[in-house]
């Protein structure tokens, strides 16, 4: 069935241990097709954990960096569907980083939970700590290019901007109407889960995107760069749950 499509993108999210295993049945699927494949990865793969505290380091496409022990084999994911160009696949890796957008940010959604959970906005540490950042339709938009003229290997990242998670848990917060409180990793994992705690929530992130704005002539729109904006969207509001993300499996944490 596979086979059949003109192009296959890969957005789904996986456990880890699956992702391989889906990964090159697609590509075993259009061997020799010369079709696209593009794989959605992550940037919490180039994490760095600082407790909540800034960090300097930044990584453009390729370069150089030690991945997050425990996201690891999604970097041998990519690998395997970079390398497939040599079976005759047109495939590319998207590295997607914190996405946000028309009421859908799962970040942003969980700084809400806290303070229905808790009572404030919670943040880990100093709340220093940043993650790069895009617009959903920014996104779509560098798959759209990286279909029409991406290379076949290539690796892209897109990046619009970024934001303390401080800042970001001070504005929920001044639209709610209440405080915020910095809490510990620990304490974090209560509140969301344990990837989110000691992955997401206390970590650095931070990216540049030189290849896909160069080579794809990618370029996020002026209207769609501050996420703060989106922190104010009555959509999360409204929420009266958390959704188990999908790499929770259901009755763990």
């Amino acid at each position: 069935m596979v086979g059949d499509h003109d192009a296959v993108i890969w957005a789904a999210q996986l456990m880890l241990e699956e992702e391989l295993r889906v990964t090159s049945a697609l590509i075993d699927a259009l061997a020799d097709t010369d079709r696209p494949l593009i794989f959605t990865s992550g940037t919490s793969l180039m994490s760095i954990p600082t407790n909540g505290d800034w960090d300097e380091r930044s990584f453009a496409e390729d370069e150089p960096f030690e991945p997050r022990r425990q996201i690891a084999p999604r970097l041998e994911a990519e690998q395997l569907v970079r390398s497939s160009v040599e079976r005759g696949v047109k495939a590319m890796v998207i590295r997607p980083p914190m996405i946000w957008g028309n009421g859908g940010c799962r970040l942003i959604s969980d700084f809400y939970h806290s303070a229905r959970a808790t009572g404030s906005v919670c943040y880990i540490g100093r709340g220093l700590n940043v993650y790069s950042n895009v617009h959903v339709e920014d996104l779509a938009e560098l798959y759209r290019l990286a279909l029409e003229k991406g290379q076949g290997g290539a690796l892209y990242f897109a990046v619009s901007g970024e934001v303390s998670y401080g800042v970001i848990a001070r504005t929920i917060a001044d639209t709610l109407g209440v405080g915020t409180r910095s809490i510990t990793v620990e304490e974090g994992c209560e509140i969301w889960d344990r990837f989110m705690g000691r992955i997401v929530m206390c970590s650095c992130s931070r990216q540049r995107s030189p290849r896909a704005r160069e080579e794809l002539g990618w370029k996020p729109r002026e209207d769609r760069l501050d996420i703060l904006d989106e922190c104010s969207n009555p959509a999360y509001a409204l929420e009266s749950e958390r959704a188990l993300p999908s790499w929770v499996r259901p009755g763990t944490g």
